[in-house]
């Protein structure tokens, strides 16, 4: 039995019985590639991981973003920075473009075969007018040194989101081009007063991506829902180190059972 207590869930939970589609975000997807055993946890057990602080202020750059380019997108004219980039694009008018944005809504498409209905709110969507190839743009907000580049480690998850909104307006019907966009607003650290505001430099960076693993992450997924035990952890998941680092030092003597099934 799972102990009651504040991180555990009772709705939302994956029933293997139940017949009725089961709603999987991108971000929980996202959970499971990182620890099959978490994911598990959570939308199967009802045990969330802790959660962390919002990011307001990521937030508010990108409202902020969003005005600004529904202004040019009411004016079918490209955003400066488009042109700046060399992006020949204009901002994409959709009907749906608004609840695609929306979190717990978003773009959604039900998978048959898994019965599953996965989700996930895009940032922006850019048109090439002359061709009609629709680009995921995400926007995204930090405060680094030096030019930013996607090869680092922690965005790798950053190049798997964009996928997933390729996969997911593909799935809907859209003509979508393989090259979707970042863009980055970098707060300058170097100025020698605040003065009440942070100025950003913005770069609009491309990325290739490919949604051909997205599908068989979807299959797995609902393959790891649908088991009758907890599946192992991801090598380096830091919740099951800690958890398991934490019962062995609580109950020295029962170090194994930290190994079970069940907790």
């Amino acid at each position: 039995m799972l102990p009651k207590n504040g991180y555990q869930r009772k709705r939302n939970l994956f029933d293997p019985k139940s017949p009725q589609p089961f709603r999987l975000s991108r971000s929980r997807l996202e959970n499971f590639l990182g620890c099959p055993r978490c994911f598990y946890l959570d939308r199967r057990l009802g045990v969330e991981p802790p959660g962390i602080p919002a990011f307001t202020l990521n937030s508010a750059v990108d409202a902020l973003l969003k005005t600004e380019f529904d202004l040019y997108r009411r004016q079918k004219k490209p955003h400066p920075i488009m042109e700046q980039f060399g992006v020949k694009a204009i901002p994409f008018i959709h009907p749906q473009l608004d609840e695609w944005r929306e979190n717990f809504k978003g773009v959604q498409f039900h998978h048959r075969e898994t019965n599953l209905i996965v989700t996930g709110a895009v940032d922006d969507l850019w048109v090439d007018p002359s061709s009609g190839d629709v680009f995921v743009v995400d926007y995204k907000a930090t405060s680094t040194e030096g030019r930013i580049s996607l090869d680092q480690e922690y965005r790798q998850a950053y190049k798997r989101q964009m996928e997933i909104y390729q996969w997911l307006l593909r799935k809907n019907g859209l003509n979508v081009n393989a090259v979707g966009y970042f863009v980055y607003c970098n707060a300058d650290k170097s100025k020698p007063l605040f003065s009440s505001k942070l100025e950003f430099s913005i770069e609009v960076i491309p990325y290739e991506g490919n949604d051909g693993w997205v599908e068989d992450a979807v299959l797995r997924a609902h393959r790891c829902l649908m088991g009758p035990r907890l599946p192992e952890s991801a090598e380096n998941c830091e919740y099951c180190q800690y958890r398991r680092l934490s019962f062995s030092m609580e109950n020295p003597r029962s170090e194994a059972s930290a190994q079970g099934e069940l907790f």
